[in-house]
């Protein structure tokens, strides 16, 4: 079953791999900024909430320690209560003093066992969890950095194109009046400027 951070970056990949190309281009594409936005929106919403269930399989680490720690404990319990039975019977003292120490020696080793399970597996889920998320944050990061980049690039070349248009404008504008044009006072420094600041 896929997270809701993986199912979100499914559904951008699949919108992006919708998206119509670029007149001319078969690398470029046209993004609604809206669309987009509102999935880079949600995804961020989740991102916490899938942190949070990572952190919690990370947290039952203690939870499995401690539950290791009552089984071990309750099995020295139980061999304390029957190294005393065996030892208040007075036939077989030699006897209880051998079985009960075989007994601490096997309830020490099956505890020691349990705890060192129990680490091994809440290692693992911790850094199966850090992995899943580094993996996916790393997705998300490609992400966005490629839609910033081919939004800019959409930007410039929809400016470059706004000029081309003033400038032709201008040109007929001439052609119809040349006198007028003649007349006209030259371009001041400051329309230059703001000009620039256009492009």
């Amino acid at each position: 079953m896929s997270s809701k951070i993986e199912q979100l970056i499914d559904e951008i990949e699949e919108y992006i791999d919708g998206c119509k190309y670029q007149a001319l281009s078969n690398t470029k594409i046209i993004v609604n900024k809206e669309e987009i936005d509102a999935l880079l929106r949600e995804l961020r919403m989740k991102t916490p909430d899938e942190i949070k269930r990572y952190q919690k399989i990370i947290s039952q680490k203690e939870a499995i320690l401690n539950d290791a720690k009552e089984k071990a404990e309750a099995l020295l319990q139980q061999t304390a209560v029957q190294t005393n039975e065996l030892i208040n019977e007075h036939e077989i003292m030699q006897q209880a003093y051998a079985q009960a120490n075989e007994i601490v020696t096997m309830a020490t080793k099956q505890a020691q066992e349990i705890r060192d399970n129990a680490v091994i597996e809440a290692n693992s889920y911790r850094a199966a969890a850090i992995q899943y998320m580094d993996d996916n944050l790393r997705n998300l990061e490609s992400i966005i950095e490629h839609t910033m980049g081919t939004t800019s690039k959409h930007f410039q070349e929809t400016l470059g194109s706004l000029q081309n248009c003033l400038d032709i404008v201008k040109s007929n504008q001439m052609e119809l009046h040349p006198a007028d044009v003649e007349a006209e006072p030259e371009q001041s420094d400051e329309d230059n400027i703001n000009l620039d600041m256009i492009k």
